[in-house]
């Protein structure tokens, strides 16, 4: 067994955590969140986000896969608003979609966002909310702004469990924390 890996401890609508930190560049190291499979926390996230977006004039959820799936579920069971999610790879039921690049910092490669032709009337024309399980760099939710631009709908907020980074530069997202960047 390896040496143990070195954590940073947060609490998210009172559930508490260790997140391991990763070297994502040589003397960079973040807080990688994961949901997929935690319920309680999953759960706890979607209510507290749903009572922070009370005041928001929205119709639809929009994310991007995959680890913010759950979340974005769980959300859209408490505010009773359809969601959409956009896939990272084309798949030829998806019909004619649209579609922006992102980088990703966890994979550090250009992605791909794709919207599936049967969600476009979930975005056209209607108030959107971006959600994300971690904002980091940026780049995922341009994509998805994008996306939803090209479609026809309009970016009201944007949401997250948690911001990462400059803490300035999110100072709109409604997000339950804020995660530091740990540099040696």
């Amino acid at each position: 067994m390896g040496a143990a890996r070195e954590v940073y401890p947060v609490e998210i609508a009172g559930v508490r955590r260790e997140l391991p930190l990763f070297e994502v560049a040589p003397g960079v190291r973040i807080a990688v969140l994961n949901i997929l499979g935690d319920v309680e926390l999953t759960e706890a996230a979607a209510e507290a986000l749903a009572e922070r977006l009370k005041g928001t004039a929205y119709d639809t959820l929009v994310t991007a896969e995959a680890k913010s799936i759950p979340l974005i579920y769980a959300l859209a069971v408490r505010t009773r608003k359809p969601y959409v999610v956009l896939r990272k790879a084309y798949k030829p039921y998806m019909g004619e979609t649209i579609r922006a690049e992102t980088l990703s910092i966890t994979t550090g490669k250009p992605q791909t966002l794709y919207l599936d032709d049967k969600d476009r009337s979930l975005l056209a024309g209607k108030r959107v909310v971006l959600v994300d399980d971690v904002i980091s760099t940026g780049s995922t939710l341009q994509g998805m702004r994008l996306v939803v631009e090209k479609a026809g709908g309009e970016v009201v907020a944007e949401a997250a469990i948690f911001t990462e980074g400059d803490r300035a530069k999110w100072r709109d997202v409604i997000a339950l924390g804020h995660l530091p960047v740990f540099t040696d």
